[in-house]
């Protein structure tokens, strides 16, 4: 068994002794004959306070409980088993609970916080099997038999709480992230309503907004893909393809040649531009372009005319978002189109309080996207302690 770079010293300086591999079965209880499903119907009826727990971690909350106590959930079903080092395949549980068919329950012998920890990132792919075409499973046989490596139960203590620890300033640190972006939310409702006013640097007053739509004020396009398998529009490519996941993005997965972009609809957008998401997973997302390349057909390109600012334009469509798509896709259906933003008519201010308010909600971004650094920073520090512990 390959030593774990970072350990742990007893109270008296002692070292603790060597880990050993073991397997779930040999450290946990396993109580899947517990779990039981809830139907979509059934839940309706029974919405509650108790978490109820699926593959994908908290699926909702219903009335009843099957558990209370300290759990490990490891996923059953999924397509996370592919993406472990990213995402959790395991879930710490306390209190009152309910599990459905789709998780592991585990109740560990030894410190339920260390198993967790020991399970979150790990890669378990060669214990799971294929069921279907493409989706994995992890069945309960083999899920028995995946080995961990496992030390002294004083050592478990240690390291769990100097991981709850760290768990507990990063779940702050995302309480902090939440509260900036909801104040960033009430700034622009109180702006975009005209509750709050800025006023000129002499102290006057500025002219009233104005209605505008936006077709008058803005040039727009869309682009379009390239044919695929034509391995030359692709191949050793240089052009950025921005596709309608990666507005917000400062590189793309894709790359196009100069005959993919010559001969096909995609269209070259600049740094700068305004990208609004069509259709998709992504309809109504918008945000200004950190890339220099060229868009597909589900993009709208948005240039504005005559010094309008183009932050204001980005979070005025921002904040009414919600609108556009129960407006103009009912019950989720159907494409946003260049035609539907173009005859979209919002109150706009003169261009010098377009500017105060762009400026006033920049620095609300600056402090969010810190906050969010700040976040990242402590995620990564995690992994990497995870790495040094978990070999």
């Amino acid at each position: 068994m390959i030593e774990p770079k970072l350990r742990f010293k007893a109270d008296d300086g002692s070292q603790f002794p060597e880990w050993e591999e073991k397997t779930i079965d040999e450290v946990a209880e396993c109580l899947d004959n517990k779990r039981v499903p809830v139907n979509s119907e059934e839940r309706k009826k029974r919405v509650g306070v108790i978490p109820y727990y699926g593959a994908g971690g908290i699926q909702g909350y219903i009335d009843d409980y099957l558990f209370d106590e300290e759990l490990v959930l490891l996923l059953e079903d999924g397509d996370a088993f592919d993406d472990f080092q990213t995402k959790s395949i395991a879930q710490y549980v306390t209190g009152k609970s309910w599990v459905n068919n789709h998780a592991h329950v585990l109740r560990a012998n030894g410190n339920s916080y260390f198993l967790f920890a020991s399970l979150e990132h790990k890669d378990i792919r060669r214990w799971t099997q294929l069921a279907g075409a493409s989706r994995k499973k992890l069945l309960k046989d083999s899920m028995l038999k995946i080995t961990i490596n496992m030390p002294s139960l004083a050592e478990q203590q240690k390291i769990a709480e100097f991981l709850s620890t760290i768990d507990t300033v990063i779940e702050k640190q995302k309480e902090t992230v939440s509260a900036w972006e909801e104040c960033k939310k009430g700034v622009m409702q109180k702006l975009f309503s005209q509750e709050v006013r800025f006023k000129a640097d002499d102290g006057s007053d500025f002219p009233e907004w104005e209605e505008k739509k936006l077709g008058d004020i803005c040039k727009t396009f869309s682009g379009g893909t390239p044919k695929s398998g034509e391995a030359r529009y692709y191949d050793n490519g240089t052009i950025s393809f921005i596709r309608s996941g990666e507005i917000h993005d400062d590189k793309t997965e894709l790359r196009i040649t100069n005959d993919g972009l010559n001969e096909s609809s995609a269209k070259m957008v600049d740094i700068g531009d305004i990208l609004y998401a069509l259709y998709g997973a992504t309809s109504g997302e918008v945000d200004i372009s950190k890339i220099k390349g060229a868009i597909n057909q589900a993009i709208l390109c948005i240039r504005p005319l005559n010094d309008f600012n183009r932050k204001f334009i980005v979070e005025i469509l921002r904040y009414n978002k919600e609108t556009i798509l129960r407006t103009y896709l009912q019950g989720g259906q159907g494409n946003l189109s260049a035609q539907i933003i173009q005859s979209l008519v919002f109150d706009f201010p003169c261009v010098a309080e377009q500017q105060k308010i762009a400026d006033c909600l920049s620095s609300l971004d600056e402090v969010i996207e810190k906050q969010k650094a700040t976040l990242a920073a402590w995620e990564e520090l995690k992994k990497g302690l995870l790495q040094q512990m978990f070999v």
